[in-house]
């Protein structure tokens, strides 16, 4: 785990548990950068590695080991000064994918005392909709039951699926979602001919602004410039 602590003075009072994707672990740059970012806006961000990962393995583990950890790194989290924090839980990809999880199955928690009690918000950067080239594949049955707010950021060429194909999906769902669209942002929020940092600085804001507001009606969906 690594811990990135709200700047001094400036703590929000949230605590986000970031998962990484598929591909790279808690040291990669993207996941890094957005624990460094937040946390110098005031929320406390906590990151992990998936076991197979820390075993250095390629191919994930199946859902339920990766919500296990999940579950083990938040109750961890929520432990000492921050145990009176707001939780918010996220991750990139595959990582906001089992956030959904956990938020849509709170029940599957009663065995980490207090894992997902009080839960604030999920949030999702680049949800993996379904496999690229394979719409018919969808990762949607347990959106509906979500009943915290979710923030989705999705690349305007998402190839796990586009904000056009996420818009009837986010429709079904109970729960208040935003949805923010990086204009020609790739899966991995890329813009190709733009600094990673100018992409994310204002992504910082966005979720700064997500974690610090009462929980009632999404804001619109919004799309990022492309400069």
């Amino acid at each position: 785990m690594l811990d990135y602590p709200a700047a001094a003075g400036r703590s929000l009072n949230a605590l986000l548990v970031l998962a990484h994707g598929a591909g790279a672990g808690e040291r990669h740059p993207f996941m890094m950068a957005f624990g460094r970012g937040l946390a110098a806006r005031g929320i406390d961000v906590v990151t992990f590695n998936f076991p197979y990962m820390e075993q250095k393995r390629r191919v994930p583990d199946k859902a339920p080991v990766l919500e296990a950890r999940f579950r083990e790194v938040i109750d961890t989290a929520r432990h000492g000064e921050r145990s009176g924090r707001r939780l918010f839980i996220g991750g990139k990809s595959m990582g906001g994918r089992m956030a959904t999880h956990l938020a849509a199955c709170p029940e599957r928690s009663r065995g980490a005392q207090g894992t997902l009690e009080g839960l604030n918000g999920v949030i999702a950067l680049g949800y993996p909709l379904h496999p690229p080239g394979k719409p018919d594949q969808p990762r949607t049955a347990h959106l509906p039951a979500i009943t915290s707010p979710v923030l989705i950021i999705q690349g305007e060429h998402d190839v796990f699926g586009t904000p056009s194909e996420l818009e009837p999906v986010i429709a079904t769902m109970p729960a208040p979602v935003t949805l923010h669209v990086v204009a020609g942002g790739d899966h991995s929020l890329k813009v190709r001919g733009r600094p990673s940092e100018q992409i994310y600085e204002p992504l910082f804001d966005l979720i700064t602004r997500f974690c610090t507001a009462d929980a009632g009606a999404p804001a619109p969906t919004s799309r990022a410039p492309a400069g």
